[in-house]
């Protein structure tokens, strides 16, 4: 791939806003049911999310943080690498498993990486319009260390964003969730794996909030009832939120992010686990 500049005019920002479509990613994730059954029948206690929701959470943001934000360095990559690798170790299939998978396999961790790209491609959509055109390869290539900080080989990483879309469209085919990991993943929307008191609070708002930015295909195979109604209701709420949060400053805007990066350098410099 030739490197490109980022257009002048492209405010890139890597919005805390966008943790709102933190379920909905997740469902898209796991609806690849290598994916879903991987993080069903996980073995490692300590990456359950409902074992160690603050524990798990913040493992995951934390990648993300470091493969997309832009500061993180080579090293900090690596080592964060590296201790993933040893929880993923743990994670393949058994005789049991009622699907084959290994959580180093490279196309499951490339289609991982199109779901983060594509919910960061939808918050974007949702709050503020489409990409620029001008800006769309760029942000597009960007998009690629969502695989590549992990198993993905680069080359991997479809070629443009066209490439892109016709890999997702094909991909989809395989997209399948059966009634044992629909069930896990609508507690995750619905917030169970927090204390019962935040649960009954947020519930049911992250429950609108994952119906919303879910595509119509997913939504409708986690059975997630949705009308015009609930549309136009999300699509006004969006576009409140993202006027509002454009004028923030941007260290207010990416105050999760920059939060969990100063976290990940304080743990390697006191050599505290990073996962």
């Amino acid at each position: 791939m030739t490197t490109l500049e980022k257009p002048a005019e492209f405010d890139d920002v890597m919005d805390g806003l966008g943790l709102m479509a933190g379920a909905a990613n997740v469902i898209m994730q796991l609806s690849h049911p290598g994916v879903g059954y991987g993080v069903v029948e996980s073995r490692v206690a300590s990456g359950r999310l409902f074992d160690h929701p603050i524990k798990r959470t913040r493992t995951t943001l934390t990648y993300l943080a470091v493969a997309a934000t832009g500061t993180g360095t080579d090293e900090e990559k690596q080592l964060f690498r590296r201790a993933v690798n040893t929880a993923h170790r743990h994670v393949r299939s058994t005789e049991a498993s009622p699907v084959e998978y290994n959580a180093f396999d490279p196309e499951l961790q490339l289609w991982v990486a199109a779901c983060i790209y594509r919910g960061f491609e939808d918050v974007h959509h949702a709050l503020y319009g489409p990409i620029p055109a001008e800006a769309v390869e760029w942000y597009y290539r960007k998009g690629a260390t969502f695989g590549t900080t992990l198993q993905v080989e680069p080359d991997m990483w479809p070629i443009d964003r066209e490439a892109f879309e016709e890999y997702w469209n094909e991909a989809l085919a395989k997209v399948d969730i059966d009634d044992v990991v629909r069930d896990h993943l609508y507690a995750i929307a619905a917030m169970r794996f927090l204390p019962r008191p935040v649960s009954l609070l947020f519930g049911r708002l992250n429950l609108f909030l994952t119906a919303g930015f879910l595509p119509p295909m997913f939504r409708d195979r986690m059975r997630l009832p949705w009308s015009p109604r609930d549309q136009r209701r999300f699509d006004r709420l969006m576009r409140t939120l993202g006027a509002v949060n454009s004028r923030l400053p941007v260290a207010l805007r990416e105050a999760p992010y920059r939060l969990l990066m100063a976290d990940l350098r304080r743990r390697i410099r006191t050599g505290r686990p990073l996962v």
